[in-house]
């Protein structure tokens, strides 16, 4: 997307009042978040039927923005932005029920995260649960799964300690803006995920981390993953609202069995009487997912130069295969592209040692 159309999904995003349901049904009216800045805000507060007080306060929100300054301070603190239009918008993500119109990153995004796995669990872990929250991320990660979870205290921050630590992928999905770390003590933590994954939240700048903020990050958790691993949860806490969402979205939910003394084992014992997967070991749940280990570095190869790339170039480059040509001709018809634009694609992918032409004007990723 454009900066000049991505400016004002930003803006949009930090209006309060404004959340998917209704901005999605401002873009399918207006055609553009652009058109729909400059409509009069009365007239927008009518179509949406906002109430009288929503409607004050929308108006005053919107008059205090500066969609220019807004994007700038996102250069500034080098946050990146990426809209559900856009092809590095997470597949997973991108499938559930009204997915975040846009959301704000540090570190980089892979097509290979789309094989993730969620761990969530208790703040306050026992040593059993972090030891298991440890091994499974570690294994897991070694499969070549990208571990994601909300760095949060206990069972998120052990999951992702354990990615880190075998030099695995993982994605820390915040309840708060990107400029605020919660809790601080993990700061460095999240310094450390960007150098091989992302930092990401669907909240603008300067959010802070609110109660009622944290059920959207846990649906953006479970969004991003293709199940959710539940290691210790109490009967009401955060972890079982990801497990919710999970289910609503049509992912699998695991789950590891306890001691029947401990109240953190009610939680996912709870679960398994539902039918969620009970799991003994990492195989069980890369065999419920039907997942076959990859190959490690050529997904990292992968993900560095996917980050390199946007528009044209990222929409062909993600249509190659390293191992099955293909015809220049069924990229252009697959891309809706003119020959004479792919052409020049081609060509720049070739310069940047990202393809390789074969005989016939076929195509690979090197």
């Amino acid at each position: 997307m454009k900066d000049q159309e991505l400016k004002y999904w930003v803006a949009w995003n930090n209006i309060v009042d404004i959340g998917p349901k209704r901005f999605y049904k401002i873009i399918r009216e207006y055609n553009s978040a652009e058109n729909a800045w400059l409509e009069k805000s009365e007239k927008i507060a009518g179509f949406l039927k906002l109430n009288q007080s929503i409607t004050q306060r929308f108006a005053e929100q919107k008059r205090e923005i500066n969609p220019d300054r807004k994007y700038e301070l996102l250069v500034k603190k080098k946050v990146k932005a990426i809209t559900v239009k856009d092809a590095m918008y997470p597949n997973n993500l991108k499938n559930i029920y009204l997915p975040p119109p846009i959301l704000y990153y540090k570190g980089n995004l892979c097509e290979n995260d789309k094989n993730a796995i969620s761990i969530v669990g208790s703040r306050k872990a026992t040593y059993y649960g972090k030891m298991i929250a440890e091994t499974f991320s570690k294994k897991l990660s070694l499969s070549g799964l990208t571990i994601v979870s909300g760095l949060a205290r206990g069972i998120d921050t052990i999951a992702h300690k354990g990615t880190l630590s075998v030099g695995g992928r993982t994605l820390a999905v915040l309840g708060s803006g990107i400029d605020i770390i919660y809790p601080p003590e993990n700061r460095r933590l999240a310094l450390e995920i960007e150098e091989s994954g992302a930092v990401i939240t669907e909240f603008a700048l300067t959010t802070p981390p609110e109660r009622q903020n944290f059920p959207r990050r846990n649906r953006i958790i479970s969004g991003l993953s293709l199940g959710v691993l539940v290691v210790e949860a109490a009967v009401k806490s955060g972890a079982l609202i990801t497990s919710n969402y999970a289910l609503d979205q049509g992912r699998e939910i695991f789950a590891i069995p306890g001691s029947i003394n401990s109240s953190l084992s009610a939680g996912p014992h709870n679960l398994i009487k539902e039918g969620a997967k009970l799991v003994h070991d990492h195989e069980d749940i890369l065999a419920e997912i039907q997942y076959e280990k990859s190959g490690k570095i050529e997904d990292e190869k992968e993900c560095m130069q996917l980050e390199g790339l946007s528009g044209d170039d990222l929409l062909i480059y993600q249509m190659l295969s390293r191992h099955q040509p293909i015809q220049i001709d069924e990229i252009s018809s697959k891309a809706n592209l003119p020959p004479g634009r792919v052409n020049t694609v081609m060509l720049s992918l070739e310069l940047k040692d990202l393809i390789k032409e074969l005989e016939g004007k076929n195509y690979i990723k090197i």
